[in-house]
Formats: C-alpha cells, sequence, structure tokens
C-alpha cells in the first residue's frame, strides 16, 4: 500500500511513476479524500477539547449552585456531533484505505517502460542450448510416453490443468523440491519454513492477493479463508503487525508448498503440460530487510534462484519487467526464464520481486533501526524455481534420441536412478 504520506507529498511524482503501468489510478480522489479526513479530524479535535474543557468545569459551578442544564444540554448535543464526525472519520478511513489497496506500488526508476512481456529488457543468457541430432519431443507427450506423466487420469479425478505424476516421475518432482530445499537451507542460509495451505482474508490483503486479484484465487467459503496461490503469502504474512531489531535483518527463508490458482485470466493459454496448471508445487525464498539494502539483497536473491539451474546445468536468461509486465505489489522483478525445446523458447520459471515497503505497510511490519527510529521493512520474494516447469524442463532438456531421460547430476544422489526409460 502507498503511503498517503508520500502521496500529500509527492503526488506528481507518485502520478508520474504510475504512468509506467498505464496510469489512471485514483490519486487525486484519494487525496481529496484524504483533505476531508484532517478536516472532520480538526473539527472534532476542538469539540473534544471543548467538552473535556466544560467537563472539567462543571463541578465547581454546582458547588456554587449555579444553574447547569443549558450547558448539560450543550454537551449532550457536542457528544452527538462528536459521534457523529469520529462515525464520518471511520467511514473517510475506510473509503481511503479501499482506494489505496486497490492502487499498484509506484516501480522504481530502472523499471522499463512497456506494455507487455515483449518490452522485458534481456540481462543476460546463461548456458548453452543443445542442439538435438533428433526432433525434441514435449514433456507433457515424452513424459504420457514413458508413465511419468498422466494428465488424462488427472482430468478424470479434478478437471482440465491438473496432473498426476507418477513411479519415476512422482520421485523426479520429489527430489527437486529435496535439491532446491537443500541448496538453499543446508547450503544456503535460508531458514526453512513448513507453513499452512490455507490462509486468512487478511494475509492475502496483506501481500497483495485481495482485493485486486480474487477471481484467480480458489475460495474456501465456510472458513472465509483462501488456498493460497504461493508461499509468498504465508511466510511473508508470520511477521504481520511485528516490530523486528535490525540487528535481526536480513530475515531470509524458504518454503516448499503447492499453490493453487484458478488462472481465470488465462483462457486459452499454455493448456497441456505443466507449465499452467491449477495446482503446482514451489520452493519459495522471502527476505525481510531494511531499505537501505533491499536491493543489494534483490540481487542476492536472483543468484540464488539462478543458481538452480545452473546446478541443473539448464540454459535460461535473466529479463527485467516493463512497467506493464509487473506484478501489482512489485516495485521492480527480475524474470527467470528457462529454455525449453517444446516451444523453442524461454518460459518464466522463476521471478524475483523487490516489494520496497509496499506490502510491509498493509501487513504492518517493521523495525526499529539504530536511532530507535521505526521504519517499515522491505520485502522481497522470489521462488526457488517453479517444480512442475523445473520438472519439464529437466526432461526436454535432457532427453535422449531412444526417448529415455537422463537425470542431472545434480539430482542424482536423491534418486535410486540415473534415468528413466
Amino acid at each position: 500500500m502507498l503511503d498517503i504520506k508520500r502521496l500529500r507529498e509527492n503526488k506528481d511524482e507518485v502520478i508520474k511513476a504510475l504512468e509506467k503501468r498505464g496510469g489512471g489510478f485514483p490519486i487525486e480522489e484519494v487525496l481529496s479524500l484524504d483533505e476531508e479526513r484532517r478536516s472532520k479530524i480538526t473539527e472534532v479535535e476542538d469539540k473534544k477539547a471543548e467538552k473535556n474543557k466544560v467537563s472539567k468545569e462543571i463541578p465547581n459551578l454546582k458547588k456554587e449552585g449555579k444553574d447547569i442544564g443549558n450547558i448539560l444540554e450543550n454537551m449532550r448535543v457536542l457528544g452527538d456531533d462528536i459521534k457523529v464526525l469520529d462515525d464520518q472519520v471511520r467511514e473517510l478511513d475506510e473509503k481511503i484505505r479501499n482506494l489505496l489497496l486497490n492502487i499498484p506500488n509506484t516501480p522504481n526508476e530502472l523499471v522499463p517502460e512497456g506494455n507487455d512481456d515483449s518490452d522485458n529488457v534481456e540481462i543476460r543468457k546463461v548456458g548453452e542450448i543443445k542442439e538435438f541430432n533428433f526432433e525434441p519431443k514435449s514433456h507433457w507427450d515424452l513424459g504420457e510416453e514413458l508413465g511419468i506423466l498422466d494428465a488424462k487420469r488427472a482430468g478424470k479425478i479434478s478437471g482440465s490443468r491438473f496432473n498426476v505424476f507418477r513411479d519415476k516421475g512422482a520421485k523426479l518432482e520429489r527430489a527437486i523440491t529435496q535439491f532446491m530445499i537443500d541448496l538453499h537451507t543446508i547450503e544456503g542460509d535460508f531458514i526453512e519454513i513448513s507453513p499452512p495451505f490455507i490462509v486468512n482474508r487478511d494475509s492475502m490483503i496483506g501481500t497483495g492477493q485481495l482485493p485486486k486479484f480474487k477471481d484467480d484465487m480458489f475460495y474456501v467459503p465456510q472458513k472465509d479463508m483462501f488456498l493460497i496461490p504461493t508461499a509468498e503469502v504465508p511466510v511473508t504474512n508470520l511477521h504481520r503487525g511485528e516490530i523486528l531489531s535490525k540487528e535481526d535483518l536480513p530475515i531470509k527463508y524458504a518454503a516448499y508448498t503447492p499453490c493453487f490458482r484458478a488462472e481465470a485470466g488465462s483462457a486459452g493459454r499454455d493448456t497441456r503440460g505443466l507449465i499452467r496448471n491449477h495446482q503446482f508445487d514451489k520452493v519459495e525464498l522471502v527476505k525481510f530487510t531494511d531499505e537501505e539494502s533491499s536491493y543489494d539483497e534483490l540481487e542476492s536473491l536472483l543468484n540464488s534462484a539462478e543458481e538452480v539451474l545452473k546446478r541443473l546445468e539448464i540454459p535460461y536468461r535473466v529479463v527485467r519487467l516493463c512497467g506493464g509486465d509487473l506484478g501489482f505489489s512489485s516495485a521492480m522483478t527480475y524474470d527467470i526464464e528457462v529454455w525449453m525445446p517444446s516451444y523453442n523458447d524461454y518460459v518464466e520459471i522463476s521471478s524475483c520481486s523487490n516489494f520496497e515497503d509496499y506490502q510491509a505497510r498493509r501487513m504492518n511490519i517493521r523495525y526499529r533501526d539504530e536511532d530507535g527510529k521505526v521504519k517499515h521493512v522491505h520485502t522481497l520474494n522470489g521462488s526457488g524455481l517453479a517444480v512442475g516447469r523445473t520438472f519439464a524442463a529437466v526432461v526436454e532438456n535432457y532427453q535422449r534420441e531412444d526417448g529415455s531421460i537422463e537425470i542431472p547430476q545434480a539430482l542424482r544422489k536423491y534418486l535410486p536412478f540415473d534415468e528413466i526409460n
């Protein structure tokens, strides 16, 4: 959520920054309501001060035997006026908050101009694309042939955009997850978290999924709760409402969870295979930092996510998202895109984002600096890669002409086999 003080003091700067997202956000309406709110607060504080003053005088007037009937009536009217004003302030608070909850974060100045993913800026490519001496197959065709993926039976159980991992496929999926978690929490310095997979409404509001993206979420009406779209939601909310110590920052968490998305806005896209499913697994990385170091921590987060593909020796590229492709809560995002032979292109497999203090304001997560001043933390999030997409990338990039799949060296210690045939 944007800082209302920043809107007051730097309105033109905020409006200009939001133009990278297309503009048209109700900044003027927020400021008009805020001005009305502050005016009513001044009015109600004056009336409360008057009421307190007269209240202190009443006992003396009674002792002097003076008639205080008119004074008491005036006090009653004054109390009614105060109640009305307090109610009006609360209504204005709610209106302002609802508007702010629907205004996205302002992009960092390094975020390029652009309307969609075609305008994203390539930062680097890593690894050599393998040249096959045969026509490579898609992971969904090869997975079905080898009996490691079963989309048909998944469709019978749940419907479209679900998949069953079977036999060696199930073991490979589990091995990829274990490899990622170990990389980040045993070799790396992230703390492993195993969070709930169902969260309350406040948690979804805190990270920015609600109210903007409610149609993309799976809702549990009996409890007014939601299946998580990513581990970012429960893990970032771990410190909601807390004041942290700067000495403890950065705090780094890694979590494996299944993720659930309705994909309401993606009809007809990537309907086959593991690229865009309603249920999928991810290993998520979350950081809480101070404002001074958050962009250094973003680069470090990106390196942590890249290390997965480097270890697996799968080619990929890193792009910086343009304003039109930037996530709602993000100030800057890098996407990691893995090479997929079936697409003959790079496909997004991880996003690493700095939300600055946007999520922290929604969740009221703060820290106390060396001078004792309380500030909002900066939150960062990156997937240590989507497990299903990593599975797909392994299958496609490590396939052999005879239809078998070689297991990458980095995964072999987690598996009782070194190939799938």
